[in-house]
């Protein structure tokens, strides 16, 4: 009989175990599978420190101004010496300002493996993304602001070179404002000699 009851009394206290320890992994969301994509690698939120143009912004990092370069675009030329204003170049820059500002002035920066952590002008080269997930970088080419970028490797290369070709064939923004040549290596740039447009 005494055994019976020490049975049942380590099975009660086993299963009085059990459900704590489930209430607690629930309880800290232990269970909870991680979101997919980029999100679950993001960094915290950056301010806007300045513009620059439509591919280039500088946040304030820890108290310093940093310069970033969008990965795997190119906007039509604003502030680069010794080059004309081009072709809806202002356009860009007003929509990465205009994206920016309605979220906040904040933003998420991430990196990619396959690309370098900074250019040759020593900006970091990043993933921009407002805080609702929105990739600026992919919104950018996919309304016809900038260009894809094919000239080095990057993960988003594919995803952005059939964005490009979408908002061609739409002609939206730049390709429907503006008559881009082709360039090397299956990219494009704007004809420095046009006028300015889009502005």
């Amino acid at each position: 009989m005494a055994r019976r009851l020490r049975r049942r009394h380590g099975i009660g206290l086993v299963g009085l175990l059990l459900i704590i320890a489930i209430a607690l992994i629930q309880n800290h969301g232990w269970l909870n599978k991680p979101e997919k994509g980029v999100m679950t690698t993001q960094p915290g939120l950056y301010a806007i420190n300045h513009y620059v143009d439509g591919d280039t912004i500088s946040v304030d990092m820890n108290g310093q101004a940093q310069e970033v370069r969008f990965i795997g675009i190119d906007t039509p030329e604003t502030h680069k010496p010794n080059t004309p204003v081009q072709c809806y170049g202002p356009a860009a820059a007003a929509y990465t300002q205009s994206r920016i500002k309605a979220s906040g002035g904040k933003v998420r920066l991430v990196s990619d493996n396959l690309s370098t952590n900074r250019d040759r002008y020593n900006r970091l080269l990043r993933y921009v993304y407002l805080p609702d997930g929105t990739d600026l970088n992919q919104q950018l080419v996919a309304n016809g602001y900038a260009f894809y970028y094919p000239y080095f490797p990057y993960s988003k290369s594919a995803e952005f070179s059939k964005d490009e070709q979408t908002a061609m064939a739409a002609h939206k923004g730049l390709w429907g404002a503006c008559t881009p040549t082709p360039s090397d290596h299956g990219g494009y740039k704007m004809n420095e000699t046009q006028a300015q447009a889009g502005a």
